[in-house]
């Protein structure tokens, strides 16, 4: 029997609900209709009264949540893609993130946000914010990239009393499986090293990772060996295993799947630059999508974010410096 990415946001949110009074879901159709992506599919009969509809209104939602917060509930607030989380931006950035340094009261929510392109989806209903949310203070900002840490990260991001920016890819809701759920794992704020190598470190998060992995295993045929760092979250950023990473290898290349500008990749690459200039044997990369919208056609929208053949291309370049 096997585990889906998606299940395993199921799970963790029917434990969270079951070990503690204080949770609750509220959501647009997260209630008899499962929400948009059956991620709470279930959990109204499971426990009634705490698995609760919401307006079309995000910043209801969002402003609801900081208020149960104050209250000592701990929301779990689904948006449906996080691309509408833009609505409730002002709640989110001035309210929850700054309410324990305004005033010593924690503000425990966390806030699901499904990110990502997938095929023809286009500009609304692809875009992935955590550069956005890591900008500000205040917010934690998780990119689990796989079953287990879907599972494991979001009942961490449950019971953390600051509010959560909890980014699920969508793409791997159903492509991503595993044998079963996760017994222990990582702490949020942990790197995780995905596979070993001496010649090239390639940083990724979210979806990108299984796209460094299958870069990695190609470029195996041709005598490299890469490794691969999935940063987990990007607000803690652990620096501290991406330059260990880097020390052994002398290479680097970032990859995500969110814009250039301002972005992860650029972040983890000034930081590299700033404190580990002496350990690279050639100039940091990044690989991110277009600075352009997310377009809806297949076709251009494998052009226009980075895969396993763009990654694989960049690295090429890289390992020849």
């Amino acid at each position: 029997m096997s585990v889906t990415y998606l299940e395993a946001i199921r799970a963790a949110q029917a434990r969270a609900l079951a070990e503690d009074p204080r949770v609750f879901i509220y959501g647009q159709d997260v209630g008899a209709f499962g929400g948009a992506f059956k991620a709470t599919k279930n959990l109204a009969n499971e426990f009634p009264g705490r698995v609760l509809d919401a307006p079309i209104s995000e910043d209801a939602m969002a402003g609801l949540a900081v208020g149960a917060a104050i209250e000592g509930l701990r929301p779990i607030i689904e948006i449906q893609f996080a691309d509408f989380s833009t609505v409730a931006f002002n709640q989110i950035v001035n309210q929850a993130a700054t309410l324990y340094w305004r005033t010593q009261v924690s503000c425990p929510v966390t806030f699901r946000l499904p990110c990502g392109g997938t095929s023809g989806s286009g500009p609304f209903h692809s875009q992935t914010m955590e550069a956005i949310y890591a900008h500000y203070p205040g917010l934690i900002v998780l990119t689990p990239a796989t079953v287990e840490d879907a599972y494991s990260m979001l009942l961490e991001a449950v019971a953390i009393d600051d509010p959560v920016i909890f980014c699920e890819h969508k793409l791997l809701y159903y492509h991503l499986k595993a044998e079963r759920l996760p017994s222990e794992a990582l702490p949020v704020g942990k790197a995780r090293l995905a596979r070993e190598g001496r010649d090239l470190t390639l940083v990724a998060y979210s979806a990108m990772v299984h796209e460094a992995l299958a870069v990695a295993e190609e470029l195996q045929g041709e005598g490299w060996e890469i490794e691969v760092v999935d940063l987990r979250s990007v607000k803690p950023l652990d620096t501290d295993t991406v330059m260990a990473s880097v020390a052994r290898t002398g290479r680097l290349l970032c990859v995500g799947e969110a814009w250039p500008w301002g972005g992860v990749t650029a972040e983890v690459i000034a930081r590299v630059a700033t404190e580990g200039l002496d350990l690279l044997d050639a100039p940091p990369q990044r690989l991110n999508a277009k600075d352009t919208p997310v377009p809806y056609h297949p076709n251009l929208w494998a052009a226009h974010r980075p895969t396993a053949r763009s990654i694989a291309e960049a690295a090429r370049k890289l390992l020849r410096q």
